[in-house]
């Protein structure tokens, strides 16, 4: 357990870059402050803050979510607000502070037992005197009062006493509390998985909610050309030099551009409510510019995997699946303790006072008891043997968990690939683009273009775009739950993430 303690001030390599998780447990930095972004673009973000591996934000005077003049709200504040406000998560760790109890619990039955009682018997019966009263104790005893509550049958006693238990040898109580630290540790972990899947949860809505503000702008300024060409197209069809094919394919071609921004606007508000669920605000995107896209330029690093695979055992689940191991392997070691003899040491002190001489007493005691267990009915071997049964479960569960993770770092691997060649075309595409259309611009001005001609341009440009920024947003995805498989997901990838999205708007 000493070295599964040092593991707590190494807990942000479970989430932050840099950092691995050899193995256990995540406690004391659990509610670590947030490392403050170093960028301008996060001036706003309070270094109070937790990390993404914290707990409660340090700070329960959360800073507004969103700067006015901001075209972005702060991611990690959002993720910090999250933190707060998570019902489920709050439960998480509340579950996790009472199984840290357990530990106590447990060695508290290791310790000595100091108990102390007192009381008071009052007491009337029917003896030798009461059923001869003819017989005068004074008489044999020379006026000796001291016969006076048996001639009476009347007794009052007050008693008090008090005794210490200790516990010499006791396999079982040891154990239990080698596995009250285990199950401690593991709750403590699955409180790091809820922590981790929140933070993609609300990164995942912001870049939706990203997504769907730009897809927004730009489809507003391609439903005004597209007006256009539906004029333009209407007036050459009034004055004879058009035909209604060209009007119909305009007319088409703008509705379905009304119908995407309908689709968008519902996206966005979709997007925005689960922030707001999440978070207890309503972050506001504002502004739809998109900077010059040719200029963004992608980390690479994603095509060997093995460096990624290796990491996986520090991914959060994958830890908590070996901690699970430890548990049910301290469980099975507890129930074989069933077998072995205990032995406990009892000493004691009593003094009972009477108003009958002859029922006082002080006594002293000292009890050594040794307990072995012979038969119990096969008892303890059906219970070791379920035992075994329950560790051979929790090697399939962290098997499982450690594919699971290496799957995942396949596929992101793959997506980031991918991401990044469809952004490349995509670059290459809108240079293309951008020069029909200045070409088209240009040949309209001459009168060898109609207007047509560029308006066409124009849409296809906003429709490019529009792509760029859904692959992007699929590239930030692919690298955050990359990071998260290998167990570094961390605040600064939320800087990150905020910082690439600046360059695309510009």
């Amino acid at each position: 357990m000493g070295q599964d303690r040092k593991l707590w001030t190494m807990l942000p390599g479970l989430l932050l870059p840099g950092l691995a998780l050899p193995g256990l447990a995540l406690a004391a930095q659990l509610f670590s402050p947030l490392a403050a972004a170093q960028t301008s673009m996060m001036d706003e973000v309070d270094a109070s803050l937790p990390a993404l591996n914290g707990q409660t934000v340090a700070s329960n005077e959360a800073a507004p979510v969103v700067d006015e003049d901001a075209a972005l709200p702060s991611l990690p504040r959002l993720f910090a607000l999250a933190l707060q406000n998570d019902a489920d998560l709050t439960s998480q760790r509340f579950e996790a502070e009472a199984a840290a109890q357990d530990v106590p619990m447990a060695q508290a039955a290791l310790k000595p037992q100091i108990q102390a009682s007192a009381g008071y018997v009052y007491q009337e019966s029917d003896n030798y005197y009461t059923d001869n009263p003819s017989y005068n104790p004074d008489n044999e005893l020379g006026g000796n009062d001291d016969y006076e509550a048996r001639y009476q049958g009347t007794t009052r006693d007050q008693t008090w006493q008090v005794q210490l238990s200790q516990s010499l040898f006791s396999l079982e109580r040891w154990r239990k509390v080698g596995k009250a630290e285990a199950q401690s540790d593991a709750a403590e972990l699955k409180v790091a998985v809820g922590e981790r899947d929140l933070a993609l949860q609300v990164a995942e809505a912001y870049l939706d909610a990203f997504l769907a503000s730009r897809k927004l702008g730009l489809l507003d300024s391609k439903q005004e050309s597209l007006n256009l060409q539906v004029k333009q197209a209407s007036r050459a069809y009034d004055l004879g030099v058009g035909n209604r094919i060209d009007l119909l394919e305009a007319q088409s071609r703008l509705d379905q551009a009304v119908a995407d921004t309908v689709s968008a606007q519902n996206e966005l508000d979709n997007a925005l409510s689960l922030l707001e669920r999440l978070t207890g605000e309503l972050p506001r995107f504002s502004g739809a510019t998109l900077g010059d896209l040719g200029e963004l330029t992608l980390p690479g690093g994603w095509d060997d995997a093995d460096p990624w695979l290796e990491r996986t055992i520090n991914n959060v689940e994958v830890a908590l699946g070996k901690q699970q191991m430890k548990v049910a392997d301290a469980e099975t070691d507890v129930r074989r303790a069933g077998h072995y003899p205990e032995l406990d040491l009892t000493v004691g002190y009593s003094d009972r006072d009477s108003n009958d001489p002859f029922r006082e007493s002080k006594d002293a005691s000292a009890n050594l008891r040794l307990s072995v267990p012979l038969y119990e009915g096969g008892y303890t071997s059906a219970s070791v043997r379920q035992g075994e049964l329950s560790q051979q479960a929790a090697k399939a569960s962290y098997t499982n968990a450690l594919n699971l993770a290496r799957q995942e770092v396949r596929q992101r691997l793959r997506g980031l690939r991918g991401d990044e060649r469809q952004i490349e075309a995509l670059k290459r595409s809108i240079e293309s683009s951008n020069l029909f259309l200045q070409a088209a611009e240009k040949g309209e001005q001459l009168g060898l273009r109609d207007l047509v001609d560029v308006l066409d341009a124009r849409a296809d440009l906003y429709d490019l775009r529009i792509q760029f920024v859904e692959v992007v947003r699929q590239y930030l995805l692919d690298r955050l739950n990359l990071q998260a498989a290998v167990g570094d997901l961390g605040t600064q990838d939320l800087v990150d993430t905020m910082a690439l999205l600046s360059r695309v708007t510009g």
